[in-house]
């Protein structure tokens, strides 16, 4: 710990910036984020033209270098490289926070490794946008992003998702939206959700229902654009507390008084007060002084 706090602020070494870019509007842009790509001598992106695109609608210009999740392993030892050579480094993603569901995340993390200062720059972020326009709890929740394509992990992973009491938050492609969300639906049941498309965009919109009345509605309407879907938590588990035997003795006797057969109330008061059938016959024998 004290060789990596050491080399964290080792000044020599350059700077790494996750920055975060529109995921839609342009004026969600910050003014540092602008700032920094101004300054920096190179921006690692997952689009390169999508990045000159914003750079230039900034009246930015900078050099960038091609960063994604089929470059990675190729690219990665290099821009640390050129960090550990004490030379800063920006960078975004195609939109939102770079590290969220994109390889900007692996950055980071040999970064921080190699012991290279690491800044993030916030701003615009799908999932949490969704989550609080969503109208679910907000107090606990667990972004689950991208699930797995194979059936199979795909049910391993909603398995695995399925007792959570916190919002649960997925990304999906349109053309894949219908496919998952009746997986989470089966795997989860049906649970209140909030579906936003094309957020901060001109088309922006948002629907709320059942997991079952918002898998109609996709059926019914081809997707388009690009999707956040936010389910409920599952509902808390109460465990409960079987009544006391002298409660299901005197409901049993309530029973017997109205015309019921004492065999009769005797079973209906064990499930009523969840107790077995013997442990109220034998309180009752009790009771009578049997």
């Amino acid at each position: 710990m004290e060789n990596r706090m050491k080399h964290d602020g080792d000044r020599k070494k350059g700077t790494l910036y996750l920055c975060a870019t529109p995921i839609g509007n342009l004026e969600d842009m910050t003014y540092r984020t602008v700032r920094v790509l101004g300054e920096v001598p190179l921006i690692a992106a997952e689009d390169t033209r999508r990045t000159r695109q914003l750079l230039t609608h900034f009246g930015l210009s900078a050099r960038l270098v091609s960063y994604h999740e089929h470059n990675k392993e190729e690219k990665g030892p290099r821009l640390i490289a050129w960090l550990e050579e004490g030379n800063d480094l920006a960078c975004v993603s195609d939109a939102g926070l770079p590290g969220v569901a994109d390889p900007g995340a692996r950055l980071a993390a040999d970064a921080v490794a190699a012991g290279i200062r690491v800044v993030p720059l916030p701003g615009a972020n799908a999932a949490l946008s969704a989550l609080i326009a969503s109208g679910l709890d907000t107090e606990r929740f667990s972004f689950v992003g991208f699930l797995p394509r194979t059936k199979e992990k795909r049910r391993e992973r909603l398995s695995e998702i399925s007792g959570r009491e916190d919002t649960l938050i997925f990304y999906e492609a349109p053309h894949r939206l219908a496919e998952t969300m009746k997986a989470i639906l089966d795997a989860l049941g049906d649970r209140p959700a909030a579906i936003a498309r094309e957020l901060t965009k001109k088309f922006e919109e948002f629907r709320r229902g059942r997991l079952s009345e918002l898998l109609a509605w996709c059926e019914e309407t081809p997707p388009r654009g690009e999707f956040v879907l936010v389910v409920g938590g599952a509902e808390e588990k109460t465990e409960a507390v079987p009544a006391a035997p002298e409660d299901a003795v005197e409901l049993a006797r309530t029973l017997a008084a109205g015309g019921m057969a004492k065999k009769e109330a005797i079973r209906e008061a064990a499930r009523r007060t969840g107790l077995s059938r013997r442990d109220v016959y034998q309180a009752v024998l009790a009771a009578e002084g049997k």
